[in-house]
């Protein structure tokens, strides 16, 4: 059952309703209307209340259909922190450290090493400073990485092996893949966005017995009433399935991923922790109050409020920011003032990383320029959806924080 969002004044929760319109007129006038994006639909939610929820433009162009408040997106990376919390409920259990060594659950993973020359499969590789913790899984920095790099010989392996873009293999079958190629890096010595929650969500299932479809929407998914969250779009929503869509030379849209015809309406064996999930505005809203509400959402509690605690805060070595560990590296957001969590970026300068928001702030997004952040200083929830790959084609991240912040209107501490 659809459940509809109550949407109150912004005034009632401290922000301006004059400012906030400055949402629609921006994504409409600089975005929509130039045919930039087909559509969007933007969530302000502040001391647990919507006070901004607004659909622009249209969800599918070929079909003329506008979009809607129960629009169904891919969120690709977003499910990063879905998959996150899932370890995490395991943490709670006694079923892992974050120091223990990843062999210890995947033993074809003992004897990993390092790459410094050479192409697949012909590789020349050094051996580890130290062995891949779990940590370094949820942080980045365990020396795996993405296809879509395209910076390295060893990101060219991962697209020759297809890593992780088969939806009718498994998640053992990429771990037994993985385990035949080096690393790009000794794990612990740099950040590198990569297919490391993908190998969280293979944990999971190693933890739990059971496969992580099950796992989210057991212990996830269906505590929360995340109902149209999954792996799978059923048939019976694809008709509020947005398309997905690139821009070309030309600038001018063009169709990724028909709805019709898309893999995610077809069942899958692969599922991606680390990009697999759809889900609707209204259901991740869900998702980040419980993160907000210390764990808990509704009765319903997922983790303990330390345990959140420890998630969002930095940890990368040294309280360093990504610009320091991730040179060149592709990051869903800005790399000076930002660090790194278990599985959220978080905000720790303002100044360094010329954005205004809070210190402490965590947050991700997905490749479909989807996008995510939780205030706790704030109080403050925002949650951006539209369909249009990569997501670093435009900075709807820094845009919509230039417009939301000014619209808060009532005191708090200083931004930092």
């Amino acid at each position: 059952m659809i459940r509809p969002l109550d949407v109150v004044e912004p005034e009632s929760v401290g922000l301006s309703s004059d400012r906030l319109a400055r949402i629609d007129a921006h994504l409409e006038n600089r975005y929509v209307a130039p045919g930039k994006i087909a559509g969007a639909l933007t969530l302000v939610a502040r001391r647990g209340e919507v006070a901004w929820f607004s659909p622009l433009g249209r969800m599918d162009l070929a079909r003329d259909k506008p979009m809607a408040p129960d629009t169904i997106f891919r969120i690709y990376s977003m499910t990063k922190p879905i998959t996150s919390v899932a370890m995490m409920m395991l943490y709670e259990r006694g079923l892992f450290q974050l120091d223990d060594p990843v062999h210890r659950f995947i033993p074809e993973w003992r004897d990993l090493r390092v790459y410094r020359m050479g192409n697949h499969p012909n590789w020349i590789t050094e051996a580890c400073e130290r062995p891949m913790t779990i940590r370094d899984l949820f942080t980045h920095m365990s020396g795996l990485t993405y296809d879509f790099m395209e910076r390295t010989n060893v990101d060219r392996a991962y697209r020759r092996l297809a890593i992780g873009r088969d939806r009718q293999k498994d998640l053992r079958s990429m771990v037994e893949t993985l385990a035949t190629l080096p690393l790009e890096f000794s794990p612990g010595t740099a950040w590198n966005y990569s297919v490391s929650t993908d190998v969280l969500g293979y944990l999971v299932e190693i933890l739990s017995g059971r496969p992580l479809d099950e796992v989210f929407r057991t212990e996830i998914l269906e505590p929360l009433g995340m109902v149209d969250t999954g792996f799978v779009v059923p048939e019976e929503k694809i008709e509020r399935f947005a398309a997905n869509y690139t821009r070309g030379p030309d600038k001018q849209l063009r169709l990724e991923d028909d709805p019709a015809t898309s893999p995610y309406a077809k069942p899958t064996s692969f599922f991606s922790g680390g990009g697999g999930l759809v889900s609707t505005a209204a259901d991740y809203l869900r998702f980040c109050r419980m993160l907000l509400g210390g764990g808990e959402l509704e009765g319903a509690r997922l983790l303990g409020r330390k345990t959140i605690e420890l998630m969002t805060l930095n940890h990368l070595p040294g309280g360093a920011d990504l610009a320091s560990l991730a040179p060149g590296a592709f990051s869903e957001t800005a790399y000076e003032g930002v660090g790194f969590g278990l599985g959220f970026s978080v905000q720790l300068d303002c100044a360094k990383s010329q954005t205004v928001g809070s210190r402490g702030e965590y947050a991700w997004g997905g490749a479909a320029s989807t996008v995510f952040w939780i205030d706790p200083t704030e109080e403050l929830i925002v949650i951006f959806m539209t369909q249009l790959m990569p997501s670093r084609t435009f900075n709807f991240r820094g845009q919509l924080k230039s417009i939301i912040y000014p619209a808060i209107v009532d005191g708090g501490e200083r931004v930092g």
